[in-house]
C-alpha cells in the first residue's frame, strides 16, 4: 500500500492524505506519487521515500556563525524533499557562506543586520518561502535526519512541532548536570505558569507552519528566543505536539551559550509572560495550547 499527502483541491492549502489500495486502479506504483506538474513548483509533491510524499514546501533556517567545518555535517544530514535551506549569517569571518554554497548552490543566504540567535532566527523565517518552517543549529548537534518526524506531526494536525530531549525516545549527548538541572526548573514553572505539559523548554530544534508567525511576536534577540515561542504557541491557543530528538554533541568550535547569562534571560522571558491571555486558553481545550497528541499519549 502507497500514500501521498496532497492538497484537496488544486490551489487550495488544505491536505488530504490518499491510500493506494491494490487492483486495476492502481496498476502504475507511480500513478499517485508522481509531482504535480502545474505552474507552481513549491506545490509539487515531494517523495519522502518510495510510498510517501508531501505537498507543503518546507524551509530549513539555520542560524550560523564561523560554522564552515560543521556545515558538510548539518547539511549532509538534511533530507533531499525539503523546499529551501536559508542560511542566517552572523557575519562570519570565516568560510562560512562560501562553504554552504558550494555544499548547496540554491542555499539562501541573509546577512544578519543585528546580533544574537533570535534575531537571526526572526531575518531567517522572514526569508522563507516554504508551508513549513524547521529551526536546525549549525554545531552538527541536531540530526537532519529527524525532520521527517517534525513535518508528520504538522501534516498531522499540529500548528508547533517541538523537540524534546526528553520525551520518550529523545536524548542529549551535551548537557552538564547544570543545565539539566536549569532547564527542568524553567521548563517546569513555564508548564505551572501557562497550562503547558513540556518535558523540555530550552532546545532549539522545532517546526511549525508559517502562518504561527502571524499569531505570536517574537521581539527578544538572543538564545531565549525558543522559550519565548514555547511560551506564546500555548497563549495563542496553538495546537503542540512534542517530537523526541536526541541531541548531539557540537562538532567543532565553541558554543555560545552561557549556563547562567542565558539562563536569568529565560527567566526573565518566563516573568514578563506569565499573564497568560484567558480568552486564549478557553480556545485551546486541554490547556497545553490544544495539544496533537504526544507519541504513546492520548490528549
Amino acid at each position: 500500500m502507497s500514500s501521498v499527502l496532497r492538497p484537496a483541491d488544486p490551489g487550495h492549502d488544505s491536505l488530504t492524505a490518499v491510500s493506494g489500495h491494490d487492483g486495476p486502479e492502481a496498476a502504475d506504483p507511480r500513478a499517485e506519487r508522481e509531482p504535480d506538474t502545474g505552474s507552481d513548483p513549491a506545490r509539487r509533491y515531494r517523495p519522502v521515500s518510495s510510498h510517501l510524499a508531501i505537498a507543503p514546501p518546507v524551509s530549513v533556517v539555520i542560524p550560523a556563525m564561523n560554522e564552515a567545518q560543521n556545515l558538510p555535517h548539518v547539511f549532509r544530514t538534511l533530507p533531499e524533499w525539503i523546499h529551501e535551506v536559508v542560511l542566517v549569517d552572523g557575519n562570519s569571518t570565516d568560510d562560512t557562506v562560501e562553504v554552504a554554497r558550494s555544499l548547496r548552490p540554491d542555499v539562501k543566504v541573509v546577512t544578519q543586520a543585528g546580533k544574537g540567535k533570535g534575531d537571526a532566527l526572526i531575518s531567517g523565517f522572514a526569508a522563507c518561502s516554504g508551508d513549513i518552517i524547521v529551526m536546525v543549529d549549525a554545531d552538527g548537534s541536531a540530526d537532519g535526519k529527524e525532520i521527517v518526524s517534525y513535518v508528520s506531526a504538522l501534516v498531522s494536525g499540529a500548528d508547533f512541532a517541538k523537540g524534546s530531549r526528553f520525551a520518550n525516545g529523545g536524548g542529549t549527548d551535551d548537557m552538564t548536570f547544570i543545565r539539566k538541572l536549569g532547564n527542568r526548573v524553567l521548563c517546569a514553572t513555564v508548564n505551572a505558569k501557562f497550562g503547558a505539559r513540556y518535558t523540555d523548554l530550552c532546545y532549539g530544534y522545532n517546526a511549525f507552519w508559517k502562518h504561527c508567525l502571524d499569531e505570536i511576536t517574537l521581539d527578544c534577540t538572543g538564545f531565549e528566543i525558543e522559550t519565548l515561542m514555547n511560551i506564546r504557541v500555548v497563549k495563542a491557543g496553538l495546537r503542540v505536539q512534542e517530537v523526541p530528538s536526541h541531541e548531539y554533541v557540537r562538532i567543532h568550535g565553541v558554543s555560545n551559550l552561557s549556563a547562567v547569562r542565558d539562563g536569568l534571560r529565560v527567566l526573565r522571558v518566563i516573568l514578563k509572560e506569565k499573564g497568560v491571555a484567558r480568552a486564549a486558553r478557553r480556545r485551546a481545550p486541554g490547556g497545553f495550547g490544544a495539544p496533537a497528541a504526544a507519541p504513546g499519549e492520548s490528549s
